[in-house]
């Protein structure tokens, strides 16, 4: 039987959404004759940073830039290690050797898929013999999951450690009524297409409270320049433009609303699988998911998904393959005391079902159904 496939991810369902909206905007952009680091960034930084409950915001070039820069604000570079996770997006771990500074990878909980913090502790009471000493602390909020802060963060103040959070996947997720990235000494934000918040074309945003560490790396973006030409810091080019800046202006207005769809199609997920031996995603207690992906563990993945996939549901994969597998980084990462076994179980069954605020009722009850068909024995 031949069916329309419905993907597991539709960006340009998106822009058709706000076709009117998002034209409109870079219609304005183009015709301001102004292109990089304009009033539209500058705006964009503003009521993104209002959005988030953060003093500032910084626009660049993308999420990899995002945590590169706000390691190289804090100083954290050669001599220094951060703490993260292997299962995660490569960028995370690319970011911290862009910084000059070592990685060291810890394992997750096994529910969430976000940083343990049981084993955050063991590694910084007692670091792998040769790792320099800790400069940062970098937990992920994965799949639009916050994790465990609460513990990291009393565990950051207890060495003296800045938290920095990965918010690449959790635009609009909270924490105890707070929104995650308002809660480290600063966040970073991914704005990759694909994202809860998504320009068309690449690019990031940082936020922080500390005014300083913003003007630092507002300067850093751009050659270290507070002076044009002048550059008083050791910089990079990494600048979000202005047609991205337009065009998330008008996504970020639909933020909100677009989240609340994907808890919607989340809530029709679980009621799907409501009585078949697959477990709906895990949700922290006292924070609110924003589904970023809707991630299943199953044992019997690739014929899974064929079988979904036959009945016109497209999946995918985040991530295939832990960051300390692969041939960049095998071999030569420290790894926390489990070596990452949990991160190595997740890899081999985790599936993302389709995820995003433009799906129809009518494909969600079909992925429903299909659900249904393919799990109940």
């Amino acid at each position: 039987m031949t069916h329309e496939i419905i993907p597991q991810a539709n960006p340009g369902a998106g822009y058709r959404e706000l076709q009117t909206e998002i034209d409109a905007a870079i219609a304005r952009a183009l015709a301001s004759g102004w292109y990089i680091l304009g009033a539209e960034g500058r705006a964009f930084e503003a009521e993104y940073a209002a959005w988030l409950g953060t003093n500032r915001a910084v626009g660049c070039a993308n999420g990899t830039d995002a945590l590169a820069l706000v390691l190289r604000g804090l100083g954290v570079g050669a001599g220094k290690s951060v703490v993260t996770v292997s299962h995660t997006a490569v960028a995370t771990v690319a970011a911290i050797e862009m910084a000059g500074a070592t990685p060291i990878l810890v394992d997750i909980e096994p529910d969430t898929y976000t940083m343990d913090p049981a084993e955050l502790a063991a590694v910084l009471a007692n670091p792998p013999v040769g790792l320099p000493p800790f400069g940062a602390i970098l937990p992920v909020h994965l799949y639009g999951q916050a994790a465990d802060l609460d513990a990291i963060l009393t565990l950051g103040a207890q060495y003296g450690i800045p938290v920095i959070e990965d918010c690449a996947q959790a635009h609009g997720a909270t924490l105890h009524g707070r929104k995650l990235g308002s809660l480290g000494v600063a966040s970073c934000f991914s704005l990759y297409p694909t994202k809860n918040l998504g320009a068309l074309g690449d690019g990031g945003v940082l936020a922080t409270n500390d005014d300083t560490l913003a003007d630092n790396i507002a300067a850093i973006r751009q050659y270290g320049w507070r002076t044009h030409y002048l550059s008083d810091l050791i910089g990079v080019n990494s600048r979000l433009d202005e047609l991205q800046a337009a065009i998330l202006r008008v996504k970020l207005a639909h933020l909100d609303t677009h989240n609340a769809r994907r808890r919607e199609i989340a809530a029709s997920y679980d009621a799907a699988l409501s009585g078949t031996a697959i477990q709906p995603p895990a949700r922290r207690l006292g924070a609110e998911h924003v589904f970023h992906q809707y991630v299943l563990r199953v044992e019997n993945r690739a014929e899974t998904q064929a079988a979904l996939r036959e009945l016109g549901v497209a999946t995918g994969i985040h991530y295939p393959v832990p960051v300390h597998r692969q041939v960049a980084y095998a071999g030569r990462i420290a790894l926390g005391p489990s070596g990452c076994v949990r991160t190595e179980a997740a890899a081999g069954q985790v599936m993302s079902l389709p995820m995003y605020p433009q799906l129809t009722d009518a494909q969600v009850e079909t992925i429903s159904a299909e659900l249904r068909r393919v799990f109940v024995r």
